[in-house]
């Protein structure tokens, strides 16, 4: 393997690897610490779409992480500037929550159930009948059909949930249309990512818990790769796959004295 330039910017998942249910992982505030302290670009990705960037850092300042607004990067950012290239002031009816409502009327699309250009669908704990029956009738009626992430289930303090990607393969059941997914493994949203910080795929590096969205999207963006055993993927489970992350790692803690 050729050998790789050395490492100018930091991209990071944030559940699994920064925080878990809602408490910091050990070593988590000091790595955000020493990335400020070194003024390297560096981005909080996250393919959850419930949030903004705004509520996200105030989330995280209460477990003790301090990051600025501007270098949180969310499937629903990825989402709405995908849809600002492809059909700048379009519509779209979105079934999700403010984090894409808010990334939506930042670039001035306008919501709506009338012949939308998009059905956006987005996460959110409250996925209504009446809201998919709704989508699954504009989709048929010709809109296109976009999803923020493909993760079937998230996390929760009493287990899994059912995520984008499971409502997204309910819709599609319904219409036979597949969704174009935004999110991660998308390398698409760790390009957008690395352009919002003026960053380069081949001196930056892609933290993960998750080996089929972090670390498959961070190997396609040509990034270098690091896979924590905090989150989801166990060290048995790697050989499961037919790529492999660049380094494996116990946790964020042992990434610190790499800034």
């Amino acid at each position: 393997m050729a050998e790789r330039k050395p490492i100018e910017s930091w991209l990071t998942d944030m559940d699994g690897v920064l925080i878990h249910e809602g408490v910091p992982i050990p070593g988590a505030a000091e790595f955000i610490k020493r990335l400020r302290e070194s003024g390297r670009p560096f981005l909080v990705l996250t393919n959850n779409s419930i949030y903004t960037p705004r509520d996200l850092q105030a989330r995280l300042a209460r477990m003790g992480l301090d990051v600025p607004v501007e270098n949180i990067w969310t499937s629903a950012l990825a989402t709405a500037k995908f849809l600002d290239d492809q059909r700048p002031g379009g519509t779209a009816y979105v079934i999700g929550e403010a984090g894409m409502t808010t990334a939506l009327h930042d670039i001035g699309y306008v919501l709506t159930d009338h012949e939308p250009d998009y059905v956006v669908l987005g996460e959110t704990r409250t996925y209504s009948f009446e809201a998919l029956t709704r989508a699954i009738r504009l989709i048929n009626g010709g809109a296109r059909f976009i999803c923020t992430n493909p993760d079937s289930t998230g996390p929760s303090t009493e287990g899994p949930l059912p995520a984008t990607g499971a409502v997204a393969a309910l819709i599609t059941k319904a219409t036979g249309k597949e969704p174009y997914f935004a999110g991660k493994p998308n390398p698409l949203m760790m390009r957008t990512g690395l352009n919002a910080i003026g960053a380069h795929s081949e001196t930056s590096a892609m933290i993960g818990d998750r080996m089929d969205t972090d670390v498959l999207a961070g190997l396609e963006a040509g990034m270098e790769t690091f896979l924590v055993l905090t989150g989801v993927t166990t060290r048995p489970d790697i050989e499961r796959y037919p790529f492999r992350p660049s380094t494996v790692v116990n946790s964020i803690a042992d990434l610190v004295d790499r800034v």
